[in-house]
């Protein structure tokens, strides 16, 4: 216990790197993730009564550590991401370059697994507050799962994960990101982590191929609803199809194929979700947009959304494609809003004429749009990669925001050098030419006159 207890201090060193955040803040969480830990390794001691021994290490996988019998394993491992972009504007009048420095990411994952009684179990913590979809969560907990094996074929779930609902690349580890970044398609559909119950299966239906459905009822407001939980629930589920058996080495959940399949690797999948009165503009944060009818009780509109996507792998190539659509159900009752100040408001005009229903749909992520990318990794553990989004707002949407969206096509270019033969640790650096519509504004909010491109940088360690 007490060398666990050594490296949990050691990696809790080597996360004391927090940007763009205060003293306070960042020793208010550093507090927590250390009463978490301390917590978490105190019942892992209890539960097994028997000396732990340190099983493995892998560079970039973490450590396992296992009681004597093998039954019982715990693992500890992370890893940090800097990060720098630069985001300029063409045929503008602003010929400046504005920059970023942060933290992106600093994850610590704690999880576990205990063979005879078929459970296993994970905790995620963040340092750096920030989401997969590039916003200011002001969160720790991440993931806060146990899962439990009913039988050969099925788990069930319980607790805060990432949702099947979501397009492909939301299931792929942050560190495996083949580019710098997650897709414009996954920053405007992506509703990420939800709290509920998951079901997942997988079959063989052949000799080779494989069916894995999965299904899930959540709550619908996406991450670290400690409070008041809007709305309804959120129904869902997915459905991918292996014609030519299982990825090597977990490389569903990975984007770049850094194992090399040496048989071709393909599997499609659908997904589908119906959110019952959602409280922000995709169901990824809760309260932040109320609506009331004449009664002054809560009306909130549905959210429902549907996707296809792919993923191919062989020999080194990879390729993603994911294609989403986002429509809303707005209920005819609404007649206030609650503004963020908490008064309330009759008013929902719509280019000066009361409409409330386009007034809503305004500040929803409504539309569709799809990613395909691919890449390719070298033998001297170089990679090539490239990928071109597009957006297609409805005519009332949140993505037609000036300052936000209102883009439609973000082409990008990238190249990677791996350090080891696996996601141990990795310096990435892509460009990313967007066409920006007419009345964008940039991020001062003054308004442009052509396209933009953006240069990110990150590094990333993994432990």
């Amino acid at each position: 216990m007490l060398l666990l207890m050594g490296c949990v201090w050691i990696l809790l060193g080597i996360l004391e790197i927090k940007l763009l955040y205060s003293y306070t803040i960042y020793m208010t969480n550093l507090k927590r993730v250390t009463i978490l830990l301390i917590l978490f390794l105190s019942v892992v001691e209890f539960s097994n009564a028997q000396e732990i021994v340190l099983n493995k290490y892998r560079f970039g996988e973490g450590l396992t550590f296992s009681g004597k019998d093998n039954n019982y394993k715990f693992e500890i491992n992370g890893y940090l991401q800097p990060y720098i972009e630069s985001r300029g504007y063409l045929d503008n009048d602003d010929a400046n370059l504005y920059h970023r420095f942060r933290m992106r990411r600093a994850r610590v994952n704690l999880s576990g697994s205990a063979a005879q009684e078929k459970l296993t179990y994970r905790l995620q913590l963040d340092l750096t507050g920030g989401g997969e979809s590039d916003a200011t969560l002001e969160s720790l907990l991440f993931d806060a799962w146990i899962a439990y094996e009913v039988s050969k074929n099925i788990t069930l779930t319980f607790g805060q994960k990432g949702t099947p609902t979501d397009n492909r690349e939301l299931g792929m580890r942050s560190n495996t990101l083949q580019l710098v970044d997650r897709s414009p398609l996954t920053t405007a559909f992506g509703s990420i982590r939800e709290f509920g119950l998951f079901a997942e299966a997988r079959y063989k239906i052949s000799k080779v191929s494989y069916i894995k459905p999965e299904i899930c009822i959540t709550n619908g407001d996406g991450i670290n609803v400690f409070g008041r939980d809007y709305g309804g629930f959120k129904y869902g589920g997915r459905i991918d199809y292996l014609p030519f058996g299982l990825f090597n080495n977990f490389g569903q959940y990975r984007q770049s194929d850094l194992v090399r399949e040496l048989t071709p690797k393909f599997v499609i999948g659908v997904n589908y979700s119906y959110n019952v009165g959602i409280s922000d503009r995709r169901g990824s944060q809760s309260g932040t947009i109320l609506y009331l009818d004449d009664q002054d009780n809560e009306l909130l509109p549905d959210y429902v959304k549907y996707g296809i996507d792919f993923l191919f792998k062989y020999k080194g190539f990879s390729m993603l494609g994911e294609y989403i659509n986002a429509t809303s159900r707005v209920p005819g009752g609404i007649t206030q809003r609650v503004r963020e100040d908490g008064s309330i408001s009759s008013q929902f005009l719509v280019n000066g004429i009361q409409d409330v229903e386009n007034y809503v749909k305004g500040r929803m992520m409504l539309g569709e749009g799809y990613n395909i990318q691919c890449g390719y990794v070298f033998k001297n553990l170089v990679s090539v990669d490239g990928r071109f989004a597009h957006l297609k707002p409805q005519e009332y949407s949140f993505l037609n925001n000036a300052t936000f969206y209102n883009r439609s096509n973000y082409f990008t270019l990238g190249i990677t050098k791996y350090l080891a033969r696996n996601y141990g640790a990795k310096i990435q650096l892509d460009c990313t030419y967007i066409n920006a519509k007419n009345g964008s504004n940039n991020i001062n909010g003054d308004l442009i006159k052509g396209d933009e491109f953006l240069t990110r940088l990150i590094t990333t360690i993994s432990f």
